[in-house]
């Protein structure tokens, strides 16, 4: 089983290490100090298996393992952290590997056979009985065969395209596994839906207004008018989107 280990203290990832040499069976393929580095190694080495730290400076392990769990095939997760704070019954129930440092053997070998049993929709439903926040800070765009991590708060708009949604940033467009009801309950704080096909970031909009069609379409704050026809208001959304821009 290929291992990929994510800690932000390098003697925490020897102790991994070390462990896992002694163990027949796991070749650890990588190590990365952030949720940053970990994306990008488990693109390049396509881990079996990944070991998690929670708490990290930038993208935490939960969100990390959100876009772990994106990638095809998903890794199995085993989160390590030093806090026990966080559930360990609602995660082990849900058969995902969860160690307290130090790290002895015995439990860590232990989770790992629970790891190679993990489902997809276990982390959510583990994270959200333990109260973890689960909402990520970014998304991410499969581009040129590497990970694009986008910065939620860059985010102007999703667009569902057939099989896929585009999303317009700051930085361009790009296009996303997700689908576009599962983006409305994840940033359903953030972004408001305008028809059936599109959300848009509340805090890019300015007003609304009528077109010569005398149909509502939406002003950004920049002043500029969005006239593709995808972000005109569609009538049933109309009064949410207006009150959603009161409350903003």
């Amino acid at each position: 089983m290929k291992v990929l280990i994510v800690d932000d203290e390098k003697p925490a990832r020897d102790r991994l290490r070390q462990i896992l040499g002694d163990e027949d069976g796991y070749d650890v393929v990588g190590e990365a100090a952030n949720g940053h580095e970990a994306l990008e190694e488990a693109a390049r080495s396509r881990p079996d298996i990944v070991l998690l730290d929670i708490r990290m400076p930038g993208m935490e392990g939960i969100e990390t393992a959100h876009h772990l769990n994106a990638m095809e095939p998903a890794p199995a997760i085993v989160f390590t952290t030093a806090y026990d704070e966080y559930a360990i019954d609602a995660f082990e129930a849900r058969a995902i590997g969860y160690v307290l440092k130090p790290v002895r053997r015995s439990r860590l070998t232990g989770a790992l056979e629970q790891a190679t049993r993990l489902v997809g929709s276990a982390l959510s439903e583990a994270a959200a009985e333990a109260n973890l926040d689960i909402q990520r800070k970014h998304v991410c765009a499969h581009a040129h065969g590497e990970l694009k991590l986008i910065p939620i708060q860059e985010v102007t708009s999703f667009l569902a395209d057939q099989k896929y949604v585009s999303v317009d940033h700051d930085n361009g467009q790009d296009l996303i596994d997700d689908s576009l009801k599962s983006l409305e309950s994840e940033f359903g704080d953030r972004f408001v839906r305008i028809h059936r096909s599109a959300l848009v970031a509340v805090d890019r909009i300015d007003r609304i207004e009528k077109n010569t069609e005398g149909k509502s379409r939406i002003v950004m704050r920049d002043g500029s008018h969005v006239e593709d026809k995808e972000l005109i208001i569609s009538r049933r959304h109309v009064a949410e989107v207006k009150r959603r821009l009161k409350e903003s």
